[in-house]
C-alpha cells in the first residue's frame, strides 16, 4: 500500500519469499502467511492499512499475519491487540526471511541494527514482466514538513551507494527492463550523507553512473523538490540522453505564507526559477506536481494566491489533496483547522484548474512525434499503450506481432477514451493517440 518506495519494497519481499521456496497466492485466497506493507501518509491510508490487516486475519485466523511499513512503525497497537503476529521494521524489510524463520521456530526476533549501512537491500530483479522498474536509492527524510509524519517513521536520511545502484540497474537490464525510476522517501536529498574521496555525491552523479549501464534506455525521477534543480545539476545531466524530460516537482502550495507554515524550504519565486531552468533546457518538458488545499490557517486569499500561481506555472498534471490531519505532526495541533466543506470546495476549484492546464499541455503535443515503449494492449479497443519520455500515455494501433517492450515512434493526432492505468473512480481516462511513423 502507499508510495513507490513501498511498491519497490513489496516486490523485493516477494522475490525473497520465492527464493526461500514460498508460493505467492492471491490475497483473497487462504494462505499460510499474509504480509501487509502499510502506509500512514494520510489518515485514509492508515485506515486502509488497518482494514487490510483485519481482512487478512479474518480470511485465515490461523495464518501468520505480518505488518510492515510506516503505519506499524508509528503505532504498535495492532501488536498489543494481537491482530498481527509481528511487525517488520521499515529498515529491516530485506531481513524478512530471517524474521519469519525465527518466528516460525519460536525464537526471539532479530534486533534492529540502526548502525548497519543502507544498501536498498532488496535485490529486486524485475521479474514481473513489465517494462519499467522502480529502484530505491535512498531512505529517510530530515525535512520535517509540519503536516508529514514520514520523517518520524522512516528515520534519518540514508543514501544507497551508487555502485550498489549500478549493480541493480545491470540486473534489471539483464531481465529486460529498459526504464528505471529512481525513487526514495526524499530523493532530492540523495547523497548528502555520502562522500567519495572527500567529495559529496549527488543525484546528478548517480544519474550519470546509471546511464552507463547497457540496456537502460530511460531514467526517470520520482517526486523532487525545486532545490535540486540548479544550474550545476542541469550541467551535470544535460548530456544524459536517457534522462526523461519529466520532473515531478512537489509544490504543495502556491502561497508563500502557507509554504512557510508547512516548513517547505523554498518560496514560489524559487519554484518558478526551477521551472524556468527546466523549460530552458528540455523542449516539451512535463512538469507535474502535488498540491495540498485547506492547510490549517489557509485563508480564502491564500487559496486564491495558490490558484493564481498554479495557473501561471501550467502543470502537465497535478495531484490535488485536501489537507489530512495526521496526529503527531505540528500542523495537527493547530487550532485553525479548515472545515471539511471548505476543503472540499477548494479542492474542486484546484482540480478544475489543473485539469484545464493538463488538457492544454496535451493539446500542445498535437502533431508532434514521440517514442513510446509498449506496455500493454487494450483488448477492447485494440490500442497498444505506452509512455513517452515526458510521461504522456499514448495509444497506437499496431499490426499483429507487436509486443511488450517494443519501442515505436508515433505521431500524435488526437485523443481516445481508455481505461485508466491508475483505475480512477470513473475507470476511464482521456489519453493521446497516434499513428506509427
Amino acid at each position: 500500500m502507499g508510495c513507490k518506495v513501498n511498491t519497490y519494497e513489496s516486490q523485493g519481499m516477494t522475490e525473497l519469499l520465492e527464493k526461500a521456496g514460498y508460493e505467492i497466492v492471491p490475497f483473497s485466497e487462504p494462505a499460510d502467511v499474509y504480509i501487509i506493507n502499510t502506509c500512514t501518509v494520510t489518515q485514509i491510508a492508515a485506515r486502509k492499512s488497518r482494514q487490510m490487516i483485519h481482512r487478512a486475519r479474518h480470511l485465515s485466523p490461523e495464518a501468520v499475519v505480518i505488518a510492515a511499513g510506516c503505519y506499524v512503525d508509528r503505532d504498535d497497537s495492532l501488536i498489543q491487540e494481537g491482530v498481527i503476529d509481528f511487525a517488520l521494521p521499515n529498515r529491516r524489510k530485506q531481513a524478512l526471511i530471517e524474521y519469519l524463520d525465527a518466528y516460525l521456530a519460536g525464537r526471539e526476533l532479530p534486533d534492529e541494527d540502526e548502525s548497519e549501512p543502507f544498501t536498498g537491500g532488496m535485490d529486486v530483479s524485475g521479474s514481473d514482466g513489465k517494462t519499467r522498474a522502480f529502484m530505491k536509492v535512498q531512505d529517510g527524510c530530515r525535512q520535517f514538513c509540519t503536516y508529514c509524519i514520514i520523517p518520524y517513521v522512516r528515520g534519518p536520511l540514508k543514501s544507497r551507494d551508487w555502485k550498489d545502484c549500478v549493480k541493480e540497474a545491470e540486473v534489471l537490464a539483464k531481465a529486460g527492463y529498459r526504464e528505471v525510476v529512481l525513487t526514495g522517501i526524499h530523493v532530492t536529498s540523495y547523497g548528502r550523507d555520502l562522500k567519495e574521496d572527500g567529495v559529496e555525491i549527488d543525484m546528478g552523479d548517480l544519474i550519470g553512473h546509471i546511464a552507463k549501464v547497457q540496456g537502460i534506455e530511460r531514467i526517470r525521477l520520482s517526486s523532487l523538490e525545486p532545490g535540486l534543480i540548479t544550474p550545476a545539476f542541469l550541467e551535470k545531466v544535460k548530456g544524459v540522453k536517457q534522462l526523461c524530460p519529466h520532473f515531478h516537482l512537489s509544490l504543495q502550495s502556491g502561497c508563500d505564507k502557507t509554504l512557510k507554515a508547512m516548513n517547505r524550504r523554498y518560496t514560489t519565486a524559487e519554484f518558478r526559477e526551477a521551472v524556468r531552468l527546466l523549460r530552458a533546457q528540455y523542449p516539451d518538458v512535463a512538469i507535474t506536481t502535488d498540491i495540498i488545499v485547506g492547510f490549517p490557517g489557509e485563508t480564502e486569499e491564500d487559496h486564491q494566491e495558490s490558484l493564481a500561481f498554479v495557473r501561471e506555472i501550467g502543470f502537465a498534471e497535478a495531484h490535488v489533496f485536501p489537507y489530512s490531519k495526521m496526529e503527531g505532526t505540528v500542523a495537527a495541533k493547530r487550532k485553525d483547522q479548515i472545515p471539511p466543506e471548505v476543503k472540499k470546495q477548494r479542492s474542486k476549484e484546484m482540480l478544475a484548474l489543473t485539469a484545464e492546464a493538463s488538457m492544454a499541455f496535451m493539446e500542445a503535443m498535437q502533431g508532434k512525434t514521440a517514442r513510446i515503449i509498449l506496455e500493454e494492449k487494450d483488448e477492447k479497443t485494440g490500442f497498444w499503450t505506452g509512455y513517452s519520455p515526458n510521461y504522456l500515455r499514448i495509444g497506437v494501433l499496431l499490426p499483429e506481432g507487436s509486443h511488450q517492450g517494443e519501442e515505436v515512434e508515433v505521431r500524435i493526432d488526437g485523443y481516445v477514451e481508455m481505461r485508466s492505468a491508475n483505475h480512477d473512480a470513473s475507470g476511464l481516462d482521456r489519453i493521446l493517440k497516434g499513428e506509427r511513423q
